[in-house]
Formats: C-alpha cells, structure tokens, sequence
C-alpha cells in the first residue's frame, strides 16, 4: 500500500465535515484529516484555508460543491486557487484530471450490491486513484474484500454512528474512517 495518504493519516477517525458550523469542531478534535463535504464557489477557499492554518489535510468532495461543474477547468481551478491536499468523488474523468493537477484522489464508490462491488473494482483499476471511500462503512466482510482486491488505501465511511463500528471497519483492513458525527472524532484511534 503505497499511498501518500497513508503517511498524512495518524487519527484512523477523519472529520466528515458536512455542515460549516462543524470546522471549528474539526480543527479542535483528535482528527487530523478533513473531508469537506459542504460550500459554494464563494466560501470553500475559506474552509480550505481555516483547516490548513490548524495543519489538517483537506479533501474536497466535489460532488457536494455548490456552483462546481464537472469539466477539467473547474478541477484545475480548484487546484491553483484553493489548494486543498486532495479531492473525493465519485466521477473518474475528475479523478484523472486532479491527478494532472497535482491533487491527490479519493474515489468514492457505493456498495450497493455485488455488481456495484464489480463496477468499483474496475473503476478503481482504470482511474488508479489514491484510495478509496466505500460506503456505507459497516460491511467488514466487504471491506477486507476490496483491501484484498485493490493494493490501494480503502476509508470506510457512511451510517457510522458508533465507536465498535469504526474498529470493526479498522479490523477488516480500512485505513481510516470518515465520520460526520463530532463525538467521535475525538476516539484516539
């Protein structure tokens, strides 16, 4: 598992920050990497900037992204203007394009039934991000599957609500986990 993000990750809890209300709760919990998954074209710089300052890695989902199209320049923009570590989605055209950029990349795929495990695989192959986030994060036989699968770094996330949840998904072979609960952002894992 040869990945930057491997060596950015020491809290195996990511903060998934889905309200802007929750950043300051990011910057002062136990997790050091941040998912932003909420802000337009006029605020996300603001975001971005805030948790670098508090030295946290930043992710931007871009499908959440208001005013954010899906073309090369918006990437490219994204990259020279608000400068985050990397970005998560679930488009692979985005994923070669922020890989162009610089940008390291989070695959994001749901795991609905096994032709969506099947379909991830092979988008995961073709587009080579840095890792993946599967969702929902409570499928243990699942995750040690893909960990199996793909020699990339896998981040369990989605309907996570409780504490054995995360180390269930930690012992199944996942990274990390992205929780958007505050109270467990601060679990020393």
């Amino acid at each position: 598992m040869n990945s930057p993000i491997v060596d950015m990750v020491q809290s195996q809890v990511i903060a998934s920050i889905h309200q802007p209300e929750l950043i300051e709760e990011a910057v002062d919990s136990e997790a050091n990497i941040a998912f932003l998954l909420t802000g337009d074209l006029l605020t996300i710089k603001d975001y971005v900037d805030r948790l670098k300052s508090a030295g946290m890695p930043v992710f931007i989902h871009l499908d959440f992204i208001e005013g954010l199209s899906n073309h090369k320049s918006a990437i490219q923009y994204v990259a020279r203007e608000w400068q985050p570590d990397g970005i998560i989605t679930t488009r692979n055209q985005l994923i070669k394009a922020a890989k162009e950029e610089g940008l390291l990349t989070i695959q994001r795929i749901f795991l609905l039934d096994s032709s969506a495990l099947k379909r991830g695989i092979e988008l995961v192959r073709a587009c080579q991000p840095d890792a993946i986030e599967v969702l929902p994060g409570l499928m243990p036989r699942v995750i040690y599957e893909l960990t199996e699968e793909l020699p990339i770094p896998l981040i369990a996330g989605g309907l996570i609500r409780e504490k054995e949840e995360i180390l269930e998904a930690l012992r199944a072979g996942a990274l990390a986990t992205s929780v958007g609960d505050p109270k467990l952002w601060n679990l020393d894992l």
